[in-house]
């Protein structure tokens, strides 16, 4: 093939070769590989020209984006925030009170979460959209996980002191997350994971929802669907008709109002505020009737004060820090996963951008200072930065705007919400649920990946049959399984010509491309590694085989392998023995082998490891297919001439 090479260069002109020459320092290859892996979107980029001042300012903004948009604040986009803010802390109140119900908490902790992160969001968050405040599925896993240990009715002082502290492990590894840019960790939930987790965290919650839709007392601490139904029936002698009739009325309205959103965009606010107004007439309704006394149960005193300091209540002793870091990691990683996800898809709608590791550190921020402050984990809920985002908000200052609200309502209004029906707080959580049961993205999946929605399915069941941790963690479990069938077992494919082109694509794709005489071209697609470099032996090795009997059946030789490595963008140390054992068994059958478009790093790897020029030689390397099959065909034509010659 040297020689196929003069040839080239003589009859065609000077042909590019593969630049088998470039070397990089080890330094600036660990540099560059560390680079791409935590900082993918260079935020520094820029920086190294700029004064220390100046580097020093940016690098602050960086990590306080007020400082980025605040100096530019101006009062045409004060009118739009507290549009924003004030519809939102509507949604807030009722959403909060709810939501600390369904942790089995004191129904003040809800407005106290939604007061102290908002503000810190505003400062360290990045995204302009997302509206800040507790969630229903981190509220229910928090309270399944921690009620393993103690229960709120035994213990309620402990029960309280392990969100807390859950809250704070959770502030601390968003936190880490961010600052050591290490945020792939979440990109181990996959949308198809988190589509079927919510979907089925959103049947419990419903389910759950009927102890209060019913009037009941007792209920089972369990999440799974046979235990909830079974305590359901075990006490239906606590049922109470009234609580069930207010319970339809308040679900009728609420879905009513989200119908009139879809049908009248316009009226968005209509939707936002209709939980507030549940609540508003569910209390007076309540008030009036004396509904405690009539079968209606009401939510009890709400003391007024801003949140009270809770850094002593933090438990770090053996009894809890077990069980507080498992809730603070399992709910960090779901609330990371919901609130970056929320914040980019609005992000796109607006065309901006957002830093996901920002959002970590932001997060992070709030839920530490939030568990020192009497709050238990917050993120960005789609349901609330959705209104936010329709409301017309135009920077975070819609947190601060909201954080105002729930102040005065900490303030002056708080025991005005004693006599709340719980059946009203149930109502909402029901219709919120409703919402995250995509049964459209469940047919999805089915149609277009089954496995994507088998990873569905088991996030799906697992957390309606058995716990939020099980689904969570076997769906999770089979997505890396899926990714690691990906690394050990690569597609390959054989190439063939497009007619009239020079192209070479995959047989299988395109039927009509047409395969080489005597020569095998193969495209390796994925890194070579040891995880795969026996089962890429045995393909490629197979892949000649089969080749060998087509070209017998045709009367002719398989004389050449070419193997394009364009996709391989890594090989390791197994990885380059795997091709040297593939180089002597086809040497034993008299076959050859080339290389095409070698990445940089793989060449590096193939030369300094001698492959290269021990094995398979500079000659064999190639820029292009083309280029590859145009020696291998010159090398056969000279091979018959001489062949032929001799026989004379």
């Amino acid at each position: 093939m040297g020689t196929a090479s003069g040839h080239d260069d003589r009859h065609h002109g000077v042909v590019e070769r593969v630049n088998l020459s470039a070397r990089r320092p080890f330094t600036e290859a660990l540099r560059s590989g560390l680079a791409e892996t935590f900082f993918p979107d260079d935020p520094f980029r820029g920086f190294g020209a700029l004064p220390p001042r100046e580097r020093a300012w940016g690098a602050l903004k960086y990590f306080v984006p007020a400082l980025e948009w605040a100096p530019h604040y101006s009062l045409d986009k004060l009118k739009y925030d507290l549009l924003a803010g004030i519809t939102i802390a509507s949604l807030a109140i009722p959403q909060g009170i709810s939501y600390a119900r369904l942790a089995n908490l004191p129904p003040i902790i809800g407005l106290y979460s939604s007061f102290v992160p908002p503000l810190l969001y505003a400062v360290f968050g990045s995204s302009n959209n997302l509206a800040v405040g507790t969630v229903a599925a981190a509220s229910l896993m928090l309270a399944s996980i921690i009620e393993d240990e103690v229960l709120p009715e035994d213990d309620p002082e402990r029960y309280l002191q392990l969100f807390y502290t859950s809250a704070f492990f959770t502030g601390i590894f968003q936190t880490a997350l961010g600052v050591f840019r290490l945020g792939l960790i979440v990109d181990f939930l996959s949308r198809s994971t988190i589509t079927g987790f919510m979907g089925g965290t959103a049947m419990i919650i419903i389910m759950q929802q009927l102890k209060g839709l019913l009037g009941m007392k007792h209920f089972t601490p369990k999440t799974d669907l046979i235990s909830v139904v079974g305590s359901i029936f075990q006490y239906r002698h606590e049922w109470k008709w009234q609580s069930a009739v207010l319970g339809i009325c308040f679900i009728l309205f609420l879905l009513s109002s989200k119908h009139l959103r879809k049908k009248m965009p316009n009226l968005f606010w209509v939707s936002a505020i209709a939980p507030f107004m549940v609540v508003i007439i569910g209390g007076v309704f309540a008030f009036l009737v004396k509904g405690d006394e009539h079968g209606i149960p009401i939510v009890g005193d709400l003391k007024k004060g801003i949140n009270p300091i809770s850094i002593s209540q933090l438990r770090f002793d053996t009894k809890n820090v077990e069980i507080a870091v498992k809730a603070g990691f399992m709910s960090g990683i779901l609330a990371l996963a919901e609130g970056i996800a929320v914040g980019r898809s609005l992000a796109m709608i607006k065309n901006e951008q957002i830093d996901g590791n920002k959002e970590m550190i932001a997060f992070g921020m709030m839920n530490i200072v939030g568990s020192f402050t009497s709050c238990y984990l917050t993120t960005g809920p789609f349901s609330k930065s959705a209104v936010n985002f329709h409301a017309g908000c135009k920077t975070p200052m819609s947190n601060v705007v909201m954080s105002v609200c729930i102040l005065l309502v900490l303030l002056f209004l708080a025991p005005l919400f004693k006599y709340t029906p719980l059946v009203a707080l149930s109502s909402i959580i029901v219709v919120a649920m409703i919402g995250l049961i995509k049964v459209k993205e469940f047919v999805h999946l089915y149609k277009i990946d089954k496995f994507d929605f088998c990873i569905c399915m088991v996030a799906f069941v697992g957390v309606v049959f058995f716990t939020m941790v099980i689904g969570l963690s076997a769906s999770v479990g089979l997505s890396v399984l899926r990714a690691l069938l990906y690394v050990a077992r690569p597609a390959t494919c054989k190439l063939g010509s497009i007619s009239g082109t020079e192209i070479f694509r995959d047989t299988k794709q395109y039927p009509l491309a047409k395969s080489v005489p005597n020569i095998l071209v193969l495209q390796l697609g994925s890194p070579i590694y040891f995880v795969n470099a026996g089962y890429l032996r045995e393909r490629i090795l197979r892949w000649v085989e089969d080749e060998e009997n087509i070209c017998k059946g045709h009367g002719q030789d398989l004389q050449y392998l070419i193997l394009d490595l364009g996709g391989v963008t890594s090989v390791d140390n197994t990885g380059i023995g795997m091709l040297g054992e593939v180089h002597k068994g086809l040497d034993r059958k008299g076959i050859r082998m080339a290389l095409t478009n070698p990445r940089l790093e793989v060449t590096e790897k193939l030369v300094l490891s001698g492959y290269i020029k021990d094995t398979i030689g500079e000659e064999s390397v190639f820029l292009t297919v083309k280029d590859a099959i145009t020696s291998c065909r010159y090398a056969l034509q000279r091979s018959a001439s001489k062949e032929g010659g001799s026989q004379v």
